[in-house]
């Protein structure tokens, strides 16, 4: 008996663990919409807590469509957002290298040709 009792408990806690992750889905969704008030927030928070079960599945059921085109377009931006990010440090770093290889080629450090090497924008 005591295996078959460890067994009830981990799929309890399981259960527990998956309930909690998709409760705090559903209200991130929730509180990340703009397309509601503030009433119908209030409403949907109220009927998953007095009914938990049916009222976090009416709404995956009713908005579960919304949620995947929210969660996608958040992604989008987000990639956006470090694609833009990553562009400018590019720039920044290949500006600093443009400008440390011509400080070493007016100090003599480098010939014409290194530094033709180092900043291909450079030749002409």
């Amino acid at each position: 008996m005591p295996l078959l009792d460890l067994f009830w408990t981990t799929l309890i806690l399981f259960g527990w663990i998956l309930w909690f992750l998709l409760l705090f889905r559903v209200y991130g969704d929730l509180f990340s919409r703009r397309d509601i008030g503030g009433w119908a927030k209030t409403a949907w928070v109220v009927v998953t807590l007095v009914l938990p079960m049916l009222g976090v599945f009416a709404y995956l059921v009713g908005q579960g469509h919304g949620m995947a085109e929210r969660s996608a377009a958040a992604l989008e931006r987000r990639r956006l957002a470090t694609d833009d990010h990553i562009r400018s440090v590019a720039a920044a770093a290949d500006a600093q290298q443009g400008a440390k290889a011509r400080e070493l080629l007016q100090k003599g450090t480098i010939t014409p040709a290194e530094y033709e090497q180092l900043v291909p924008s450079a030749r002409s």
